[in-house]
């Protein structure tokens, strides 16, 4: 991972949009703080598309689309993508899954959660378990003291026994049936959304991430960003971010919007 600092100004200055976790990216000890704050409504004012890339639930990003200065956001790790469109004042939805799949596989989800609290002691489900529509969330230290390593572990490898995606985020392990990931949604977002082929148009995007589920976007963006708490998930990311901020979380994230904008 290189620094920020040494991003080119020639790349910087070509970017259309900027794609973010959320959990440690943005938020910094579960918060948005005002820097961060400020710095999504800095890349909106500069004409740059902004899109949040979340493992966070559904109910969760209803909010986001039309609250938060974002163009659209990406959901339950790709489960869903919403945007709210201003002009017809309404909110568009899209899932990976159909509603009678999500439907069935709900039943699945809670069985597979109530087996992992009996087989993994402290862990609990994500307290956003009720707002989510396709995956399921296990807290391993959003809300709970933090689980050792071989429980997290154990928690993943009882998700993928049962059939299911796993993937490790900084706060849960979340897990869905289906082989869709954050990458494959931000695909069909920017396609049918705002007509962009991502895969065309990689180096024109930013990816800034954190953890391991954030690895299919590290691996797929050339210029993509890790705040300087990836560095805590390095031995269990799978692909690594090009580049790494000096700052963590949340200021990590304004660091890498002043880096952009002062090439423009």
């Amino acid at each position: 991972m290189r620094p920020l600092a040494t991003m080119p100004a020639v790349a910087c200055a070509a970017m259309r949009g900027v794609l973010a976790d959320i959990d440690d990216t943005l938020s910094t000890g579960g918060r948005i703080t005002a820097e961060a704050y400020a710095a999504m409504e800095w890349l909106r004012s500069a004409g740059l598309l902004f899109i949040p890339i979340t493992g966070r639930p559904a109910g969760w990003c209803d909010h986001i689309a039309r609250m938060w200065p974002v163009d659209a956001v990406v959901g339950e790790n790709g489960a869903l993508y919403m945007r709210h469109d201003d002009a017809m004042g309404r909110l568009r939805k899209r899932y990976a899954a159909t509603e009678i799949e999500r439907a069935a596989n709900r039943g699945r989800l809670a069985a597979v959660g109530e087996s992992i609290l009996r087989a993994v002691p402290g862990a609990a489900l994500a307290s956003d378990q009720p707002y989510r529509e396709s995956d399921l969330a296990i807290d391993f230290c959003e809300d709970v003291p933090r689980l050792p390593d071989e429980a997290i572990d154990r928690i993943m490898a009882l998700m993928r026994a049962a059939g299911m995606t796993a993937k490790m985020s900084s706060i849960h392990v979340n897990g869905w049936f289906g082989a869709y990931d954050k990458l494959a949604m931000t695909r069909t977002l920017l396609r049918d959304e705002f007509g962009v082929d991502v895969d065309a148009e990689r180096d024109r995007f930013v990816f800034v991430g954190d953890s391991p589920n954030d690895a299919p976007m590290f691996e797929n963006f050339p210029y993509a960003v890790g705040v300087a708490n990836v560095r805590n998930y390095a031995g269990r990311l799978s692909s690594l971010p090009a580049y790494v901020t000096e700052r963590e979380s949340g200021a990590g994230f304004a660091e890498l919007v002043a880096h952009l904008l002062a090439a423009r």
